[in-house]
């Protein structure tokens, strides 16, 4: 690889002191796109064009009507050299289009492909949002390609924003990105949380009620939640055997699981069918509006072996709830251990299980936690104070001047 550093002159941009900052946001699915539910608007009411780009979907839709711009070009989620390439040339024309101040690009090929498309197209300001590390529970070729792809999209960014404390110090340790390069914005998370619409109420505490009775929830039944996709690296297998090894003391608990199966990353089959076949297991399947299903949970857990910052246990915490989590990279940072839930080894089944005890037989000790969680997002997660901040560090770095070192790859 040759490397040469000059200044880039690029034609002048439009002029006047009111001319809006154009930024472009990219994704590799449309999926992922929701990360910055609500961001959007606000940025566009702040004075900043916001253009989304991500493979088809039905959430391009509502960047859409939050008034951002929206881009549809297709991208493969797992390797695909052939079609990497046209996905990278679609991605440039887009981006030389718009011509923005600034592209943020997230999730692993869209970080890859867009830093690439960004950097040939001479956007001056482009930040790379690591959002995890899938390769973290990867091993061999695999994590190899993972790694040099991270790299590679860190070299491309003048800025590499991660949305954890935990996944900032993972990646200097990985050598991933420069010390200087790492960012944290605000107190972490891609969007903070909606505290007002997830905090109980007299007209939640109706619709919880309403709801368990519609699921067959029993009026005295314990119930253990979790929120999101039906996955190997989710923590599935140890949440159900940890949730069977307690059905004998706690005879008539259930176990709530929002979300659904995905073949990507798949749970084995011996617990799937398990889990399909245990009446005392109930399955909603995808839902857009999680909030009452938390108001159902007498605690919230989450056995992730891997995340960037999740924000199940945020929202669970803003709905009173207490949550079980493990010491996975995002994972540890969205819990307050013995304070707001409990924090577990990754991977521990026993441990899991005496946590989960220890919680449904002590009510007094779930109220605690609880209310502990609530105080603690609405004092630090606020979505509006972590809209600000994403706000502020795109004006900065927009204001900044930036000399380029170009590759030749």
């Amino acid at each position: 690889m040759k490397n040469s550093t000059r200044k880039l002159q690029d034609k002048p941009r439009d002029e006047g002191p009111r001319r809006r900052l154009r930024l472009v946001v990219v994704f590799t699915s449309s999926v992922s796109v929701a990360f910055y539910f609500g961001l959007y608007g606000y940025l566009q009411n702040r004075g900043i064009d916001v253009s989304v780009i991500s493979s088809e979907g039905p959430e391009l839709e509502t960047a859409r009507d939050e008034g951002a711009s929206v881009f549809a070009v297709p991208m493969q989620r797992e390797i695909s050299p052939g079609r990497d390439l046209i996905s990278l040339w679609r991605l440039w024309r887009v981006i030389r289009k718009i011509r923005p101040d600034v592209i943020n690009v997230g999730t692993p090929k869209a970080g890859l492909l867009g830093g690439l498309a960004g950097f040939l197209a001479r956007v001056p300001h482009r930040v790379y949002t690591l959002h995890g590390l899938r390769l973290e529970t990867t091993h061999g070729l695999k994590r190899a390609l993972l790694t040099y792809s991270e790299r590679l999209a860190c070299y491309c960014a003048h800025s590499v924003h991660c949305v954890s404390p935990s996944l900032l110090r993972l990646a200097l340790e990985l050598k991933l990105v420069e010390p200087g390069k790492a960012v944290l914005i605000g107190p972490g998370t891609s969007r903070g949380v909606d505290v007002a619409h997830l905090q109980p109420s007299s007209e939640t505490c109706r619709n919880a009620i309403a709801l368990r009775r519609d699921l067959g929830i029993p009026d005295d039944a314990p119930v253990v939640g979790f929120v999101g996709r039906f996955t190997r690296d989710k923590g599935i297998p140890e949440l159900y055997q940890a949730f069977v090894s307690l059905k004998e003391k706690y005879r008539n608990m259930r176990l709530l699981l929002v979300g659904d199966f995905e073949t990507g990353d798949p749970v084995p089959d011996d617990i799937r069918i398990a889990i399909e076949a245990d009446q005392s297991v109930i399955r909603t399947g995808f839902i857009s509006d999680v909030a009452p299903y938390y108001h159902l949970m007498d605690l919230c857990v989450l056995a992730t072996y891997r995340e960037g910052f999740p924000g199940v246990p945020l929202e669970a915490q803003a709905a009173g709830v207490p949550v079980i989590t493990t010491r996975a990279t995002g994972a540890i940072d969205s819990v307050l251990d013995q304070q707001t839930g409990v924090i577990v080894p990754v991977g521990d089944q026993n441990a899991l299980s005496a946590a989960m005890d220890r919680l449904l037989g002590d009510s007094f000790l779930r109220k605690r936690m609880g209310e502990a969680g609530r105080a603690w997002v609405d004092s630090t997660f606020q979505r509006e104070v972590v809209w600000a901040a994403h706000a502020e560090e795109y004006e900065q770095l927009a204001s900044r001047e930036t000399g380029e070192q170009l590759c030749v790859l």
